[in-house]
């Protein structure tokens, strides 16, 4: 029987009720609705395109003007026709976490992953807590240089590795996820958002970066206060997780696997493990210090493919085999991020993207810097829910933020805090982040398990970030 059956038995027979959310496709098309919805009361209009930095077109904030030529309504092919638009506009997401997950399938299928498990469970002993400590920090890490979806696929790890320490799975999730979503947020060495923001309005790139440093060691002892204190509680009592029936199934399952055969962690197997580990760092390097894309990461996951296969001397055409059979596990979640592509697809159809923000600027040029930089982070969080792309976010925001931070005499510094706290942690609460839905998807826990767990951390990162924009903003943090 497995988790879901026990689940939904256990509360037939207590009379318990659950709420449950349509399946992640069904809730994408939702929004995509909403988006058709807002096209016929919203007005189409656009700002002026001027050459940015780089000769990357940015907005005009002076230059706006409603519009109606060219304007096409969406028709149900035009629905319908935006998902597959949405999966090729992500496909160099996709490929990344199709080549990432096929290729650790292989270190997986070499037993490599399990041996590695069983020792990690004969040192673990009374560190549980340091253990899970020390991956929310590697994980905070990669957030902070930007890796969002290329760190995906090493979520399934962490996940079978805090299982594999007595905890449930939503702990494992948010030791990866929570720690992507502060590492990222803080955007210390992220370019996609700190990087670009900066970029548009003139400012030296990566500059302040003492303070985000100062604000992710805040940030990430928060969430570590968070998860060891749910972990430490579950830990004693079952019955608190909120997965409680499947936590419950799964030590039960795990006293069993106890009883069987250890896999032993062989001298080719370390090789595999090692070679993992140093994946997982050079891809880091790779994106900071030598400019790689997607493609280059793809590229040193085949790569790394053919190392396991090797030096694991597995057969190549089963090597092959398994890598696709790996690769398949995750094309549902790789349909998803390609689905939540399609709202932006419909939004730019539409051409009501603009409309929005001109409308946020317009009505904040008179309010004062407090009330005007709360409701700037509040709209940057709310316009996340449907453009989630953090670079292409800061291209149409950052243009209007940047000259309206100068009429409320604020900091251009501050604004980049403003919108990057914004965009980064919502990315790990809204529906319509592909990357969310597909990391849930990859690991099997329920997007509204996630919320129930979440929700009160996420508040919290929230408030004590604007706590540190009004801080950076009263300190007058520069450059301007």
């Amino acid at each position: 029987m497995n988790s879901d059956s026990v689940k939904k038995e256990s509360n037939e027979m207590s009379g318990k009720k659950t709420i449950r959310l349509p399946h992640v496709y069904i809730l994408l098309m939702i929004v995509m609705l909403i988006v058709v919805a807002l096209s016929w009361v919203v007005p189409s209009g656009e700002f002026a395109r001027v050459p940015g930095p780089g000769g990357k077109p940015v907005v005009d904030p002076d230059n706006f003007s409603y519009v109606t030529e060219g304007v096409k309504s969406i028709s149900l092919m035009d629905f319908f026709s935006a998902i597959h638009l949405g999966i090729t506009n992500a496909s160099h997401i996709i490929v990344l976490l199709l080549m990432a997950v096929g290729a650790i399938y292989l270190v997986e299928k070499s037993g490599a992953i399990t041996a590695g498990i069983h020792r990690l469970l004969e040192v673990s002993g009374g560190k549980e807590v340091f253990i899970i400590g020390v991956l929310t920090f590697i994980f905070a890490l990669l957030g902070a240089i930007g890796m969002g979806e290329g760190g995906l696929a090493f979520i399934p790890l962490a996940v079978s590795m805090v299982t594999a320490l007595g905890f449930d799975k939503i702990t494992g999730f948010a030791t990866a996820g929570a720690g992507m979503a502060v590492g990222f947020a803080s955007g210390v060495l992220n370019f996609y958002t700190t990087g670009v923001s900066q970029s548009i309005v003139g400012l030296p790139i990566y500059s302040g970066i003492g303070f985000r440093t100062a604000a992710l060691a805040v940030f990430y002892l928060i969430t570590m206060i968070y998860i060891t204190r749910y972990a430490r509680k579950i830990k004693d009592d079952p019955d608190k997780s909120v997965m409680a029936e499947e936590y419950k199934q799964q030590l039960k399952e795990a006293k069993e696997a106890g009883e069987r055969e250890v896999v032993e962690l062989t001298f080719r197997r370390k090789i595999a493990l090692a070679s993992l580990a140093f994946v997982f760092v050079f891809q880091a390097y790779g994106a900071i210090k030598l400019g790689w894309g997607l493609p280059q990461l793809s590229a040193l996951y085949i790569i790394f493919a053919i190392f396991v296969a090797v030096v694991t001397k597995m057969n190549p055409s089963q090597a092959c085999n398994d890598f696709a059979y790996g690769a398949s596990r995750v094309l549902p979640a790789a349909l998803a991020i390609g689905i939540a592509a399609s709202v932006m697809v419909l939004m730019s159809q539409a051409r009501i993207v603009d409309t929005a923000i001109h409308g946020l600027a317009g009505g904040l040029e008179s309010k004062g810097s407090f009330v005007a930089l709360v409701l700037i982070y509040l709209s940057v969080i709310a316009f996340n829910f449907f453009v989630v792309s953090g670079s292409g976010k800061a291209v149409i925001m950052m243009p209007l933020l940047g000259p309206l931070g100068q009429i409320l005499h604020v900091n251009q510094q501050v604004m980049v805090l403003v919108y990057q706290y914004g965009d980064g942690f919502t990315n790990y609460i809204w529906p319509t982040s592909g990357a969310l839905m597909a990391a849930l998807a990859l690991v099997n826990v329920d997007y509204m398990a996630w919320i129930r767990y979440s929700w009160k951390l996420f508040v919290i990162l929230s408030t004590v970030a604007f706590g540190l924009i009004m801080v950076a903003n009263n300190i007058g943090l520069g450059p301007f």
